[in-house]
């Protein structure tokens, strides 16, 4: 059992496993081998969270703008990730947001690459279900254009997650993560990374220190707090409001809210006595439309084949086999909503 629980605290608390790689080469067009769907493991939204079988553990994911480091395409141990407080962005987790602006690098440069054939075909392994991406591209489409389609891809591969996760989906064998599905900061950080992806994808500045310089301008501009004391203090403040550690990790109860409203733009959630003096929330909008006034999301499809996990016959009773795709996603969400409200209902 000693070498069980050992394994189980290697899983959880290495939270800055990464995978190695070039740096984007932005200037040839070759795109860079497919990266995992969570590249950097993090985070558990909450401080001193303990852990199912493991006394003695507890677990705080929390980091500062001067242990942040600089950006490196698909991760590196030196980056400092870990969920920051901002007064006008609320909490952020850098993992989360690291990961969406290396998936759009990703996809943009496949969208570049394969510009010229008109299409572009990708299979994107199992989450869920078998996942795979179509997309036409038409001649017109301008570079920044690619750009916004890669962000509004990269966005909904990110909601995916957290809707698969909520239908039983985890990246570790037996261990359930639907403690961590649709936590308030996911969504807001994932677009927080497509928002910054765009402007580094458009920056005439090497890949990786154009992503370094606007991670630390966005987060300023936001009003990160300036210290880790100040992040658990903003955590604490919502404490058995938000978030609960009576609970251990990875029990479902540990979330008290959830953030699943994440289209079509999202508002931060302020922690009461933790706003910036300026009240004009931070709002992002995800990518909807091209230059041209098309539809993003009429040029591409995400298909999902679901696995026996989700009860697809009584969210889609009218079609027989068990594939979805981008669109279905606000009948998901819908069911997800539901089961929330039927939970809450039971505790009452």
């Amino acid at each position: 059992m000693k070498a069980i629980h050992i394994f189980l605290i290697v899983l959880f608390c290495f939270c800055s496993v990464t995978l190695k790689a070039k740096v984007p080469e932005l200037s040839n067009g070759k795109p860079e081998p497919k990266p995992h769907r969570i590249i950097r493991t993090c985070c558990s939204f909450g401080i001193d969270m303990q852990m199912f079988a493991i006394p003695g553990v507890k677990i705080s994911e929390i980091t500062s703008l001067n242990k942040i480091g600089s950006h490196h395409y698909l991760g590196d141990s030196s980056e400092g990730n870990g969920i920051i407080y901002t007064r006008r962005g609320g909490f952020v987790d850098m993992g989360h947001l690291r990961d969406q602006i290396d998936w759009m690098s990703f996809l943009y440069l496949q969208l570049k690459e394969n510009k010229i054939n008109g299409k572009l075909n990708l299979v994107l392994g199992h989450e869920g279900g078998e996942k795979s991406l179509s997309v036409q591209i038409p001649s017109d489409l301008s570079n920044s254009d690619l750009v916004l389609l890669a962000g509004k891809i990269a966005y909904d591969l990110s909601v995916w997650h957290e809707i698969a996760t909520w239908f039983g989906t985890s990246t570790i064998p037996f261990v359930p993560e639907r403690y961590s599905s649709f936590s308030i900061e996911d969504a807001y950080s994932n677009l927080l990374g497509v928002t910054i992806g765009i402007k580094a994808l458009q920056s005439e500045l090497p890949y990786e220190q154009a992503v370094t310089e606007l991670i630390v301008k966005t987060l300023n501009d936001l009003e990160a707090v300036t210290s880790e004391a100040e992040t658990i203090q903003a955590m604490n403040a919502v404490q058995n409001i938000w978030w609960t550690n009576e609970k251990r990790l990875p029990n479902g109860k540990v979330l008290l809210q959830r953030q699943i409203q994440v289209y079509p733009c999202l508002e931060p959630w302020l922690v009461p006595g933790w706003e910036s003096l300026n009240t004009q929330l931070s709002e992002l909008k995800v990518p909807e439309f091209a230059s041209s006034g098309e539809a993003l999301n009429n040029l591409y499809k995400l298909e999902f084949r679901l696995n026996y996990k989700f009860p697809f016959h009584r969210m889609f009773p009218d079609r027989k086999d068990r594939m979805i795709d981008q669109n279905d996603f606000e009948r998901l969400l819908s069911e997800v909503a539901s089961e929330l409200t039927k939970k809450d209902s039971q505790f009452r």
